[in-house]
């Protein structure tokens, strides 16, 4: 059975950083497609980064240039590399995993998800 954890929200002030991880587990196969989403409360859940079996990436545009999404396969953990961060960032992120999704943005096609993790940034 596929499992997702995800791990590194806090808080931050804004112009800050912050690292998130998922442990990704139960994959037979090690080219699989990763997402992060986030929601914010009031909000729907929103597509931020996207990896795809081939390890091209996507990005939301509210996201590009600052957040860098990265994969180590051999310790089948995805990151998402958060900079300049502002306080509309501030959201429960999940992680998703699917075999097929390649590289959606779609919280809808992907099976697998994680609890989420919080990310708080102040002003």
């Amino acid at each position: 059975q596929v499992q997702v954890v995800e791990s590194g929200g806090g808080s931050v002030q804004a112009g800050g950083s912050l690292r998130l991880s998922c442990a990704v587990s139960g994959y037979t196969d090690s080219r699989y497609c990763v997402g992060w989403f986030r929601q914010a409360p009031g909000k729907e859940r929103e597509g931020v980064a996207a990896i795809d079996r081939d390890g091209s990436t996507s990005y939301a545009d509210s996201v590009k240039g600052r957040f860098t999404i990265s994969k180590d396969n051999a310790k089948n953990t995805l990151y998402l590399q958060m900079n300049s961060l502002k306080p509309e960032d501030t959201a429960k992120y999940y992680c998703a995993t699917d075999l097929w999704v390649d590289g959606s943005l779609v919280s809808d096609e992907y099976m697998y998800w994680g609890q989420g993790t919080q990310v708080t940034v102040s002003s």
